[in-house]
């Protein structure tokens, strides 16, 4: 009883940890890292129960240690455990009280991935990034990323937007129960901002270092965005918590669609390629703006 008691609580804080705006589109956390420890993402039982009737999909393992010792140590584990396909170091997180998020500290970004980059039979791992907002930063990461170019196959960019605040007008207190309501935001506000970190860190980084996209990802169109941008991959975050798993299915099928329609049969074709602004290219965005416009209208016409 005492047990279910305490859960029972844990549950309700974390709840009080999470906000998502009315509309769906935005998402607020400040949950910190909670999880079940490194040993039960590596039990046989919970990778069986994970992967289901596919065996043969990623398991990847996030790791972000209170202190470098426990990175170095869950790497040297998830090494060892044959189920594990891809090691990421979240080096991003905003929600751990006291800590800087190591990311913005690019001396200790270096000394952190410098001595990860000792740790015996490791395989090329993922790092997360923070979102960038300063020129010179984004300068900075890249130079310091690029010189473990050897240890790190991909970036994941980005992570929450931290110290967002959301108000409760109608109790007019903060949303979120935590750090006096300040959290990482997420979701569709967030998008542009991925945009530009994506595409930043394509330009800078190393050909060898893929990046991974992430944020606001809620339709095929912003797949295809991101893609444009360099990603090699694009996560969902807020769209998979409001819609569920069907939000997969749905945003890959409108991709597909926006393929057929440029001429495009393979993301090879794409990817990396965002074109300098023109005045020819605005016009041409104009006029297919204008013809789907007119086009809706017509159809609105025949419906009445």
């Amino acid at each position: 009883f005492v047990c279910s008691l305490f859960s029972l609580h844990f549950s309700i804080a974390l709840l009080f940890r999470v906000w998502h705006s009315p509309d769906g589109e935005a998402s607020m956390n400040s949950e910190g890292l909670p999880n079940s420890g490194i040993d039960y993402y590596l039990d046989p039982a919970t990778f069986q129960e994970a992967m289901g009737d596919h065996p043969n999909k990623p398991y990847m393992i996030s790791v972000s240690g209170k202190t470098l010792d426990d990175n170095i140590q869950m790497i040297q584990k998830a090494i060892h455990c044959k189920h594990v396909s891809i090691i990421e170091l979240n080096l991003a997180c905003p929600n751990i009280i006291g800590k800087p998020i190591i990311a913005y500290d690019f001396d200790q970004m270096k000394s952190v991935l410098q001595k990860i980059s000792n740790i015996k039979n490791l395989p090329k791992i993922g790092v997360k990034l923070p979102p960038y907002f300063d020129g010179p930063h984004f300068k900075q990461a890249a130079n310091v990323l690029n010189q473990f170019k050897h240890t790190i196959g991909y970036v994941a960019s980005i992570n929450t937007i931290g110290n967002a605040l959301a108000i409760d007008s109608l109790a007019e207190t903060p949303t979120i129960s935590s750090k006096g309501g300040f959290a990482g935001l997420s979701g569709r506000p967030v998008k542009y901002t991925a945009l530009a970190n994506v595409r930043q860190m394509r330009l800078l980084l190393d050909e060898s270092i893929d990046v991974v996209a992430a944020g606001g990802v809620h339709t095929g169109t912003d797949v295809f965005e991101f893609i444009l941008c360099g990603a090699a991959a694009v996560q969902v975050g807020t769209c998979h918590w409001k819609e569920g798993a069907g939000c997969f299915n749905r945003i890959c099928e409108e991709l597909k669609l926006i393929m057929e329609q440029k001429g495009y049969t393979t993301i090879d074709q794409f990817k990396g390629q965002l074109k300098e602004w023109s005045k020819e290219g605005a016009a041409k965005s104009r006029a297919a703006k204008k013809a789907l416009q007119q086009q809706q209208q017509q159809q609105q016409r025949y419906s009445i």
